[in-house]
Protein backbone atom coordinates (compact mmCIF):
# COMPACT_ATOMS: atom_id res chain seq x y z
CA UNK A 1 0.00 0.00 0.00
CA UNK A 2 2.89 2.21 1.01
CA UNK A 3 0.39 5.45 0.62
CA UNK A 4 0.29 8.08 3.22
CA UNK A 5 -2.90 9.66 1.50
CA UNK A 6 -4.04 6.17 1.91
CA UNK A 7 -3.14 5.97 5.59
CA UNK A 8 -5.12 9.61 6.67
CA UNK A 9 -7.95 8.50 4.48
CA UNK A 10 -8.79 5.82 6.41
CA UNK A 11 -8.06 6.97 9.50
CA UNK A 12 -10.17 9.86 8.77
CA UNK A 13 -13.49 7.89 7.35
CA UNK A 14 -12.82 4.16 6.77
CA UNK A 15 -15.76 3.66 4.36
CA UNK A 16 -15.17 6.63 2.32
CA UNK A 17 -11.31 5.50 2.03
CA UNK A 18 -9.61 4.43 -0.78
CA UNK A 19 -8.95 1.06 0.91
CA UNK A 20 -9.86 -1.86 -0.96
CA UNK A 21 -13.23 -3.85 0.24
CA UNK A 22 -11.11 -6.83 1.68
CA UNK A 23 -9.04 -4.69 3.74
CA UNK A 24 -12.36 -2.77 4.79
CA UNK A 25 -14.00 -5.84 6.26
CA UNK A 26 -10.55 -6.47 8.12
CA UNK A 27 -10.90 -3.23 9.60
CA UNK A 28 -14.32 -3.42 10.88
CA UNK A 29 -13.65 -6.40 12.19
CA UNK A 30 -10.78 -5.32 14.17
CA UNK A 31 -12.78 -2.09 15.31
CA UNK A 32 -15.25 -4.79 17.26
CA UNK A 33 -11.97 -6.39 18.51
CA UNK A 34 -11.19 -2.78 19.52
CA UNK A 35 -14.12 -1.91 21.56
CA UNK A 36 -16.57 -4.24 21.84
CA UNK A 37 -14.83 -7.79 21.86
CA UNK A 38 -16.94 -9.54 24.65
CA UNK A 39 -19.60 -9.64 21.77
CA UNK A 40 -17.79 -11.02 19.28
CA UNK A 41 -19.46 -14.48 17.59
CA UNK A 42 -19.15 -16.59 15.06
CA UNK A 43 -21.76 -14.90 12.97
CA UNK A 44 -18.76 -11.65 12.78
CA UNK A 45 -16.36 -14.13 10.98
CA UNK A 46 -18.67 -14.74 7.82
CA UNK A 47 -17.74 -11.39 6.40
CA UNK A 48 -13.92 -12.17 6.76
CA UNK A 49 -14.23 -15.41 5.26
CA UNK A 50 -16.44 -14.22 2.46
CA UNK A 51 -13.57 -11.40 1.71
CA UNK A 52 -10.97 -14.52 1.68
CA UNK A 53 -9.16 -14.21 4.83
CA UNK A 54 -8.94 -17.58 6.70
CA UNK A 55 -8.04 -18.02 10.57
CA UNK A 56 -4.67 -17.62 10.39
CA UNK A 57 -4.85 -13.76 9.31
CA UNK A 58 -7.56 -13.47 12.03
CA UNK A 59 -6.04 -14.53 14.27
CA UNK A 60 -3.36 -12.09 13.24
CA UNK A 61 -5.46 -9.34 13.57
CA UNK A 62 -6.84 -10.28 16.86
CA UNK A 63 -3.42 -10.11 18.31
CA UNK A 64 -2.07 -6.94 16.73
CA UNK A 65 -4.68 -5.24 18.14
CA UNK A 66 -4.48 -6.98 21.46
CA UNK A 67 -0.87 -5.90 21.58
CA UNK A 68 -1.20 -2.68 20.36
CA UNK A 69 -3.83 -1.84 23.28
CA UNK A 70 -1.51 -3.46 25.75
CA UNK A 71 1.39 -1.16 24.71
CA UNK A 72 -0.96 2.02 24.52
CA UNK A 73 -2.00 1.44 27.80
CA UNK A 74 1.33 0.99 29.27
CA UNK A 75 2.19 4.01 27.38
CA UNK A 76 0.12 5.51 28.95
CA UNK A 77 0.16 4.46 32.39
CA UNK A 78 4.01 4.63 32.64
CA UNK A 79 4.35 8.41 31.04
CA UNK A 80 6.30 7.91 28.27
CA UNK A 81 5.70 10.56 25.77
CA UNK A 82 4.43 9.80 22.46
CA UNK A 83 6.98 9.85 19.36
CA UNK A 84 6.36 12.65 16.98
CA UNK A 85 4.40 12.44 13.71
CA UNK A 86 8.20 12.37 11.65
CA UNK A 87 9.36 9.61 14.39
CA UNK A 88 6.15 8.04 13.12
CA UNK A 89 7.00 8.22 9.78
CA UNK A 90 10.53 7.25 9.97
CA UNK A 91 9.84 4.39 11.88
CA UNK A 92 7.20 3.19 9.31
CA UNK A 93 9.66 3.44 6.71
CA UNK A 94 12.05 1.21 8.00
CA UNK A 95 9.68 -1.17 9.28
CA UNK A 96 8.54 -1.08 5.25
CA UNK A 97 11.88 -1.77 4.22
CA UNK A 98 13.58 -4.00 7.18
CA UNK A 99 10.41 -5.71 8.69
CA UNK A 100 9.94 -6.12 12.66
CA UNK A 101 12.99 -7.91 13.30
CA UNK A 102 16.40 -6.41 13.25
CA UNK A 103 19.60 -8.42 13.34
Amino acid sequence: MGDEDLVWGVLRDLETSMLDEKHKVLFRFVDKVNHDSPRIAPEDMKPLYAAGWDDDAIYLAITVCALFNFYNRWIDASGVHALSDEAHRVGGKRTALHGYVRS
